[in-house]
């Protein structure tokens, strides 16, 4: 039986498709075909099974014993190979808390089963820090880790390409999240899935998101990346500027532990000068940036990084123009979408090009480009919120 024929075939099962893709390919290489005429017992109660068996072609009648109902093949992977089946994580089969990279470890997620996964929001995960949006902070992780549940439902050859999001409500990030997906649809080189993130039974965040099999095509590129410093010759900068901005005593460094985390990446903004919260500027910004620490190779964790990134500092932009002593804008997420156009590594330096068009109607809207180092789109982005000026923070005399 050919390699590939396996791996396909292994990719389209639905419990393997919440392992790294790496522990697919190796269950592939450890797997051992067994033949069965219809009648005859695969498995008997309180006999040993030898392993774990996926049935490749035919039909059994699974109940204690199970029976070839009809002539049967099955892959059957050896007890001494079942630690595949049980990796530390969904994106690495090894993966230690002392040496993955923090990024890695904010994507976590723990599978109940095939098509339900749940989250946890962990401390130093970025999330803003300003009262009119603290309650939503912890979407900077929430649409990532929905694209997370989605790509743990798909065959890994299969990439994301696109996904639309809305937040709905504000959520409580003490509060585990749970993220149900919806197979939607499966055809040979595209499938759709629709992920609700849940919180005290309310939906408070979905996303629709589309997933493609590589192919050869038409390749074209009209955008042109920015001429500005490589990141080497900049300045870095430990947070950003607005929205992201770290506390003081924010570990920087370090390693991940089961409840918190360092500050997953590098930034260095393109333009050195220094705003304060109530300087006006332009409705536009640049920056190089990248997950701190080494990746898996697996193009679905480096595009669910990507969206991560992209969410850092967007749609605040569109307040730019409108920074001035004594104004206090906000700003708050409402959808946000994405489309990816090749593959990328999200522990490589990448240029993000951000600008706001236009605010009207308390609404602003942010695009994004994203570049790698030799000058290839990788990603687009968009995304709307609300923006409105607060009330200026009032002092109460204690006397």
């Amino acid at each position: 039986m050919h390699a590939q024929a396996v791996i396909e075939f292994l990719g389209d099962v639905p419990v393997l498709q919440r392992l790294p893709s790496s522990s697919v390919r190796q269950i592939a290489q450890h797997v051992i075909v067994k033949h069965y005429n219809s009648g005859e017992c695969v498995f008997q109660e309180g006999e040993p099974s030898g392993g774990v068996y996926f049935i490749w072609e035919g039909e059994s009648d699974r109940q204690e014993n199970i029976i070839a109902l009809t002539k049967l093949t099955c892959l059957m992977l050896p007890h001494k190979y079942s630690p595949l089946m049980h990796p530390y994580s969904i994106w690495s089969a090894d993966m230690n808390l002392t040496t993955c990279a923090p990024v890695e470890h904010i994507l976590f997620l723990d599978p109940l089963d095939v098509n339900t996964f749940r989250g946890i929001t962990l401390k130093g995960a970025p999330k803003s820090g300003k009262k009119a949006v603290r309650k939503l902070g912890w979407q900077y992780v929430l649409l990532q880790k929905a694209l997370a549940a989605a790509s743990k439902t798909v065959h890994f050859h299969k990439i994301l390409h696109s996904f639309h999001a809305h937040f709905l409500l504000a959520g409580d990030v003490n509060i585990p999240i749970i993220y149900q997906v919806d197979r939607l649809s499966d055809v040979p080189n595209i499938a759709t899935r629709r992920v609700n993130a849940i919180q005290k039974e309310r939906v408070v965040f979905f996303l629709i998101a589309s997933f493609h099999r590589e192919e050869e095509g038409f390749d074209h590129q009209d955008s042109t990346m920015p001429s500005v410093p490589g990141p080497e010759m900049l300045l870095p900068e430990h947070g950003l500027e607005e929205g992201v901005k770290l506390p003081r005593h924010h570990p920087r460094t370090g390693v991940c532990t089961l409840t918190s985390v360092p500050w997953p990446t590098e930034i260095r903004p393109v333009d050195p000068k220094k705003y304060t919260q109530h300087a006006t500027r332009p409705p536009s910004i640049s920056y190089w940036l990248r997950a701190k620490g080494r990746l898996p190779d697996d193009q679905a964790l480096h595009r669910c990084v990507g969206a991560y990134f992209s969410d850092l500092l967007f749609i605040q932009i569109s307040l730019n123009p409108h920074r001035r002593e004594g104004i206090f804008p906000s700003s708050i997420s409402l959808d946000h979408s994405m489309w990816f156009h090749r593959d990328f590594r999200a522990d490589d330096w990448l240029l993000y090009v951000i600008d706001s068009p236009t605010a009207y109607n308390a609404r602003g809207f942010s695009r994004g480009q994203m570049f790698n180092r030799k000058g290839e789109l990788v990603l687009s982005a968009m995304q709307v919120g609300v923006v409105r000026k607060l009330k200026p923070p009032t002092t109460t005399s204690k006397l």
